[in-house]
């Protein structure tokens, strides 16, 4: 897909957004769930970084940052043990 469509495409719904108003609930869960996923990929990301010593590499992917993002450390723990133990 041309870049142009896409930037304009996001430009359009910002400019919706401003002018008609968004439903404040909907977009109160979108930022959470943005900002725990953000969260989760960054956990991922350092956990790459330091864990690259003993040979840990977890894959940064949808399912892993979610798993990462809602349940924290407890979930990369579980993480890093599934991919030192079972994998």
């Amino acid at each position: 897909m041309d870049p142009v469509i896409v930037i304009g495409g996001l430009v359009l719904a910002i400019i919706l957004i401003l002018v008609l108003g968004a439903p404040i609930k909907p977009m109160k869960w979108v930022g959470l769930a943005s900002m725990k996923l953000l969260i989760g990929v960054l956990l991922l990301f350092f956990a790459n970084v330091f864990g690259a010593s003993i040979g840990l590499h977890i894959p940064i992917n949808l399912f892993t940052a979610v798993i990462t993002g809602l349940l924290g450390v407890p979930g990369l723990l579980s993480l890093t043990a599934l991919q030192l133990w079972v994998l």
